[in-house]
């Protein structure tokens, strides 16, 4: 399934509608392909039809309503039920159309980004608009206007804030939303679109020569850990609710090593064991909390306090009232075991607990041999190092590639 552009919202899903089938929607693809024929059919009639009929990679047909906008054509994107960020927006097309024949080419409109490093399906410098999508709005525009040459630019009124609260930043698409799309069809949510999504940001890091993967779990956790051990640059994937499959698909590309920093709010679910992380799915922070504070000797009432804790914060404050912090680099280590574990040695994983402050709780062993960070700074300074490689070899011929586009 496509990544699609996802918004954290509440399920539009009215109270006692959970019976009822979802509805589909349609993809930002389909959306400018059927704004891109209808531009072609402005161009050719003088006129804007009322709806166009585009067909998908998987060949079934979209009948979408359509109207004029300056410059061009437009498409009221409809998502069904999916929570998806661009759903109400606008899709635009305008044409520019050669008497001569040659290539259909794409340009990147207002809300619409563009693509700034290697991994993406498209390669950087290049309008935001996958391969899928591409297709389907040269046949539409083929269909109208045959063999003639044609830019096609694409615009989203709005996409530049909404793109904000999407992956797009993560990725390196820069200035707007991404034009995506398979099938053509927006299914309604289901996991697999933000797992596509974790797959595609791991894809970008491992173009750009990361070997040393630093994991956490979300906009808090990541700002925490980049306080904690210094770590800059882009070297960090935040893991949402799926540790195991981040785990899984990076030891399957190939990146050395891994190191998992979070809060003992998501962090303690690992150490138990729980790969999935959302708190509908699994828990056992408590339990796994009781079991190795019990090792380490607690008294029988503390661990019948740390049991009765409502949040991590509190069992956090108990240990450090009880002077067990020690604690902390004992279930890291554990936390660690379990990710290594995950892969048969093959991605071994350092674990570290901080707050959300940016203070460290406990590190695993090969994070901090002998109270020192060492190992980490090693993973800061490799981390910088590939980034700044990276970015070095590019920043020549990325320069004048983006001016050119920008003029265009």
């Amino acid at each position: 399934m496509e990544p699609r552009e996802l918004a954290v919202w509440p399920s539009r899903r009215a109270a006692g509608e959970c019976s009822k089938p979802l509805r589909e929607g349609v993809t930002t693809g389909t959306c400018a392909a059927a704004a891109a024929k209808a531009a072609a059919l402005l161009f050719r009639d003088g006129q804007c039809p009322a709806q166009v009929t585009v067909t998908g990679p998987s060949g079934k047909s979209f009948t979408l309503s359509v109207f004029p906008v300056p410059g061009g054509v437009g498409v009221v994107k409809d998502a069904g039920d999916d929570a998806d960020a661009t759903d109400g927006l606008t899709v635009c097309a305008s044409l520019e159309v050669s008497p001569e024949e040659g290539p259909i080419s794409f340009a990147a409109g207002t809300g619409v980004g563009t693509v700034t490093l290697p991994g993406m399906k498209v390669p950087p410098g290049e309008p935001a608009i996958n391969p899928g999508p591409r297709k389907m709005i040269e046949d539409a525009v083929r269909e109208v206007l045959g063999p003639r040459a044609v830019r096609v630019t694409v615009s989203i009124p709005g996409g530049e804030e909404v793109a904000k609260h999407t992956f797009n930043p993560r990725l390196g698409v820069v200035g707007g939303l991404s034009v995506l799309g398979t099938t053509g069809v927006v299914r309604p949510m289901d996991e697999a679109a933000l797992l596509a999504s974790l797959d595609l940001e791991l894809s970008v890091l491992h173009s750009l020569g990361v070997k040393d993967l630093i994991m956490t779990f979300g906009n808090t956790g990541e700002t925490a850990l980049r306080k904690a051990f210094g770590i800059e640059g882009r070297c960090v994937i935040q893991v949402g609710n799926y540790p195991g499959h981040v785990l899984d698909e990076a030891a399957r590309l190939g990146f050395q090593r891994g190191f998992l920093c979070g809060h003992p709010g998501k962090l303690l679910k690992v150490a138990a064991g729980s790969f999935i992380t959302h708190n509908r799915v699994a828990d056992g922070r408590l339990e796994v909390l009781c079991t190795h504070a019990a090792l380490a000797g607690a008294r029988r009432e503390l661990i019948q306090q740390l049991y009765a804790c409502r949040t991590t914060e509190n069992a956090i404050q108990l240990l450090q009232e009880e002077g067990l912090t020690g604690l902390w680099d004992t279930l890291a280590g554990v936390a660690a075991r379990r990710c290594t574990d995950r892969s048969f040695g093959e991605f071994p994983v350092e674990a570290a607990f901080i707050d959300n402050e940016g203070n460290i709780l406990g590190c695993s062993s090969g994070v901090r041999p002998d109270g020192q960070l060492t190992r980490t700074d090693r993973f800061a300074a490799l981390c910088r190092s590939a980034v700044s490689e990276q970015n070095a070899g590019r920043s020549a011929e990325a320069r004048p590639d983006n001016r050119d586009h920008a003029a265009r």
